[in-house]
């Protein structure tokens, strides 16, 4: 078994991973790669460990460097951090980093961090840095650990730095940290010097103030050392599961000085997590196609076991749908570990609490799955593009969720329907910003995850109902071949979707994201000849109109947009079955008016009867006679 698993990773990753690698549509394309061996020795007790690195940098980036750097994460988690000082002044902290010293209705909110003892901070130490075997002096400063090279990288090479560093896990209050809520005693995530992305934007060294991250992808050799009663559930491929607890009923544990080790791989991902309890149990179920999942969880009772049960034969499910949606997943496994705050994607791995009801817990597994496919496997910058990331794996969870749980068929409206409701009270808040925001700058907290996850999730809907669905489809799969292990950007989406459609999508990636404009359409007047509609806003869409006729029968009238320089294709929802469709002249954004000119009474007058039009006032959408 484990001959085999091993064959067919090492065989996906050279035919499938990084052959795409080589292979890019941007002219001028390039990234860097990294390859991490680390070796990990834990104090259980003490919360704390000591780790070893060797690195293997290559530069591909056409210029020499002379710095590099790398993110110290656990260093968030001591008062007077720059996250700290985050909780202390937005309006609305998130709940599970703060004290409330108030009452609910007024609430006094106090960090958790600024409360940490000496003996609960987190921070990772560097006792020694070496680049090529030279020494390289470096300076950290919060989060970010600066590194001045003993002499350039050039363009090419492959650097080799060795690290020696100490750390402690921080008492559990975002994404990682030692107990949580749920009584998981080792959340590993961020927990090892992590080299920051290089690229042609730069470097991306944001400081850690509680939003998500950006990293190039590369390979993982990872050992952990750790009481021999732990049960570990990580990312990669376990190596050796006949030696430690959980994975292998008549496992013999292996254990030197009371600890067991843990060896794992992974190739071509750009995060890796752990955890580890003494209560963990393991369980997996293979997919249709052969991905091994793996889930990794605290037994507390029977209904918490019962929904792990149901849940991972779901999942199986869920990642041969989404392989045949968006793209294959690549890799041979993917483990689904109780650790955290909530739940939060890592390379083929994920960290979600899970003592939840059935539909919670499957819920939050398919988010973070998704995530497989936008995050893990593009590499999506989520401090820059956060809707890009968490919009559109919302998209795919809840089409997958409808897909397995419903069953659904052709669409009868929009599956999106409760992202478009969150975005439209976001847009009547006045709290909207723009979309292209940096994730950290948000003013409040209501306001970024709307934009990412409703908003960005609208966007992707609504781009089917500007180019048609079959096209989004085709899109989302030419994406993927393109661009996965490459770190696309929205615009090379926005690029492959214009290729696919054949329609100029300049105008609506630019209003949407960009700016906090508003759609507002309305049917202004109906006689028995003529449909006046008018454009009430500064955002122009094509326009799908369905008239009832007074004699029962029915018309679509499609109304391209001007700027898009072409047309979406007939649709074959139920909605339109039967139905005559009649393309009419385009309309522009500088007239604020259409007439469309019926040869008969019109009994009703719907604009886009399938609810994908994100307009915000829908009152004045329809009309009846």
């Amino acid at each position: 078994m484990k001959i085999k698993i091993i064959s067919f990773f090492t065989l996906a990753c050279v035919l499938n991973i990084w052959g795409a690698v080589a292979k890019a549509q941007r002219k001028g394309f390039w990234q860097q790669k990294v390859d991490y061996t680390m070796d990990v020795n834990v104090d259980e007790k003490a919360y704390q460990y000591d780790g070893k690195m060797t690195l293997k940098y290559s530069n591909n980036s056409g210029q020499s460097l002379n710095k590099v750097y790398f993110h110290l994460y656990f260093n968030a988690f001591q008062p007077g951090s720059m996250m700290d000082y985050r909780l202390k002044n937005i309006s609305d902290p998130d709940k599970r980093m703060v004290t409330n010293l108030g009452t609910k209705e007024k609430p006094v909110y106090q960090s958790r961090i600024g409360e940490l003892k000496t003996n609960q901070i987190g921070y990772q130490k560097i006792k020694s840095l070496t680049m090529n075997g030279a020494n390289a002096s470096f300076k950290i400063d919060g989060t970010i650990l600066e590194v001045a090279l003993p002499t350039p990288i050039q363009d090419g090479e492959t650097a080799r730095f060795d690290m020696e560093w100490t750390a402690q896990v921080p008492e559990q209050i975002r994404r990682t940290g030692r107990n949580s809520a749920e009584g998981v005693a080792l959340s590993m995530a961020q927990w090892y010097p992590k080299m920051a992305q290089f690229d042609e934007f730069g470097w991306h060294l944001d400081e850690y103030t509680g939003r998500e991250f950006i990293a190039p992808f590369g390979n993982f050799d990872v050992t952990i050392h750790l009481n021999k009663n732990y049960v570990v559930g990580a990312s990669g491929v376990l190596q050796n599961p006949s030696e430690v607890k959980g994975y292998q009923q008549k496992a013999k544990v292996k254990a030197i000085d009371n600890k067991a080790t843990w060896h794992y791989k992974a190739q071509n991902i750009h995060d890796f997590v752990w955890a580890a309890d003494p209560k963990f149990v393991v369980d997996s179920a293979s997919s249709k196609n052969g991905i091994k999942v793996y889930t990794v969880f605290l037994p507390t009772d029977k209904e918490v076991i019962s929904n792990w049960k149901t849940a991972i034969g779901l999942s199986t499910e869920f990642f041969d749908f989404c392989s045949a949606k968006f793209g294959k997943y690549p890799w041979p496994t993917y483990t689904i570990i109780q650790g955290g705050d909530g739940g939060m994607e890592y390379g083929t791995a994920t960290l979600i609490t899970g003592g939840r009801n059935l539909k919670s817990l499957v819920g939050v597994i398919f988010h973070e799955s998704a995530h497989s496919w936008y995050q893990q496997l593009f590499g999506i910058n989520e401090t820059v593009d956060e809707w890009f990331d968490e919009g559109f794996t919302s998209y795919v969870e809840e089409l997958a969720m409808q897909h397995i749980f419903e069953k659904r068929g052709a669409i009868a409206s929009n599956p999106q329907i409760a992202a478009y409701r969150g975005y439209y009270k976001l847009a009547l808040s006045g709290k909207e910003e723009p979309m292209s925001l940096l994730a950290d700058y948000y003013n409040t907290n209501y306001g970024y995850s709307n934009e990412a996850y409703n908003k960005g999730a609208v966007l992707a809907e609504q781009l089917g109902y500007i180019i048609g669905q079959e096209n989004l489809e085709k899109t989302f799969l030419k994406f993927y071949d393109i661009w996965k292990f490459k770190h696309p950007t929205p615009n090379d989406f926005k690029r492959v979707a214009e290729e696919v459609s054949g329609i100029n999508l300049k105008w609506y990636f630019n209003l949407f994201i960009n700016t906090t404009r508003q759609i507002d359409y309305a049917i202004e007047k109906v006689t028995d000849t003529d449909i006046l509609l008018a454009n009430k806003s500064n955002f122009a869409m094509p326009l799908d109109v369905l008239v009832e006729y007074t004699d029962g029968s029915k018309e679509l009238f499609y109304i391209p947009l001007r700027e898009m320089r072409g047309e979406k294709p007939e649709e074959h929802f139920d909605i339109y079955k039967g139905v005559k469709r009649t393309v009419l002249e385009d309309w522009f954004w500088t007239k604020p008016d259409y007439t469309i000119h019926v040869s008969k009474t019109p009994k009703t007058v719907t604009i886009d009867p399938s609810l994908r039009l994100a307009d915000v006032e829908s009152a004045n959408n329809s009309f009846s006679k």
